[in-house]
């Protein structure tokens, strides 16, 4: 168990790489920092087995941690399709006893450091309070939609060839390796998705209980087409419930994917359909997903928009590199980095959608942003004109801005398929 750190006293350190006989300490410090629940056992133990340790630091005062931070070897999509190194920021806190005294920003530094050290050009992480971040470079780069849908009300619009599509209930655990092999498929096509490393697969089959708030124990349907392949799988609950006039039971949609539009449209009708439920939640899906084009009625949906991915170019170069441009763009950036003085300067940027070049340049800028403002038009979800019209963008060439917006857009929305 971790110790109290108000019941220690001695000089709090610089962070330090965690050893793994640390590791029940530094992540009592974490649970802690978040409210202090204790997770369900299978939740700690799934985290203690993906947790990387040489890639993780603390701060200690004396034997007490007081500060965390940790990193994983993910590699993102983005546009163009190829899978790029990006460093998961994660299980970021600091403890109460130590607020105001560097402990945060000692860590960012260490930890973008280490980033660049390991040759990872980007990093990013999800915020429990997105106004910690901004200051350290992180601009809000994916968004997700949320949707409480009346099903007694809105009724689905599905494509031709539909009905062709055989849905069949299955055991999670048993139909992973097809789940799995549909998600991987899905990755390249989707800027902001993750190629899952082994030992991530079983997030999604995490069903604690004490998690259900109510609802069932996690069920599955998995879809196939013609050749009996699996083309699609969603993962839910149901939380039964009866009122005055009969069944008000709620489906609690976990995760959905699909190869194809009609296998989609297939899962979201069976969703829709289920017996003694009224109602779909789904959380956290893309904001270009077809459903919302298919329903009768999207005011009975209640959708609303929330942040999820946050992006940090930590080298501003190979990252823009390392993406294609869905127009040909050739300008040159001033980027403002006091956090990661590396990347401040001017930049040419130089590319289409077969790939680009990006180095340091003597040219005078057509663009002025900061890196936040580069991170968060990164993946092609947030246009450079919408951040130049907030004023974090200047143009300095005239017809600059809208030649490198043009160029930056995704046609797919980024999309982040699960935290962190």
């Amino acid at each position: 168990m971790g110790t109290d750190s108000a019941a220690v006293s001695g000089p709090t350190t610089g962070p330090r790489a965690l050893q793994r006989d640390e590791w029940d300490n530094w992540y009592d410090t974490l649970v802690r920092a978040f409210g202090g629940v204790p997770e369900p056992d299978e939740e700690r133990e799934l985290f203690n087995s993906l947790t990387e340790v040489d890639r993780s630091i603390g701060v200690w005062d004396g034997g007490a941690c007081v500060g965390t931070a940790g990193a994983f070897s993910f590699r993102m999509t983005v546009p163009g399709g190829a899978e790029v190194p990006a460093a998961g920021v994660t299980m970021v806190s600091v403890a109460a006893t130590h607020r105001r005294r560097g402990v945060l920003t000692s860590m960012m530094r260490r930890q973008l450091d280490d980033v660049r050290s390991w040759g990872e050009p980007l990093a990013v992480l999800t915020a429990s309070e997105p106004a910690i971040y901004g200051r350290f470079g992180y601009g809000a780069a994916t968004f997700q939609v949320n949707a409480e849908i009346d099903t007694t009300r809105v009724r689905l619009s599905v494509p031709e060839g539909t009905d062709g599509v055989r849905l069949r209930y299955a055991v999670p655990a048993e139909v992973l390796d097809a789940c799995e092999e549909v998600y991987a498929r899905s990755v390249p096509g989707r800027p902001g998705m993750l190629a899952r490393r082994p030992g991530w697969e079983q997030l999604g089959l995490l069903d604690p209980e004490s998690g259900r708030d109510g609802a069932s124990p996690l069920q599955c349907v998995v879809a196939s087409r013609d050749d009996g392949r699996v083309t699609g799988y969603a993962r839910f609950r149901i939380r039964p419930a009866w009122g005055p006039q009969g069944a008000d039971g709620t489906v609690l949609l976990a995760d959905l994917e699909a190869l194809d539009p009609v296998t989609r449209a297939a899962l979201w009708r069976f969703l829709f359909d289920l017996d003694l439920t009224t109602s779909v939640v789904a959380r956290g899906r893309p904001v270009d997903e077809a459903w919302q084009y298919q329903v009768s009625d999207i005011r009975r949906c209640r959708p609303y928009l929330r942040d999820a991915l946050y992006l940090r170019p930590v080298e501003v170069g190979a990252a823009l590199e390392a993406r294609t441009y869905q127009a040909p763009v050739d300008v040159v950036f001033e980027v403002e980095d006091a956090f990661c003085p590396w990347n401040a300067g001017r930049w040419r940027l130089s590319g289409d959608a077969k790939g680009a070049s990006c180095a340091r340049t003597t040219d005078a800028a057509d663009l002025a942003l900061s890196v936040r403002e580069l991170g968060a038009a990164y993946l092609g979800g947030v246009p450079l004109t919408a951040l130049a019209a907030a004023g974090r963008v200047r143009e300095l060439r005239p017809g600059a801005l809208a030649e490198a917006s043009a160029a930056f857009v995704s046609d797919v929305a980024p999309w982040l398929p699960h935290s962190f």
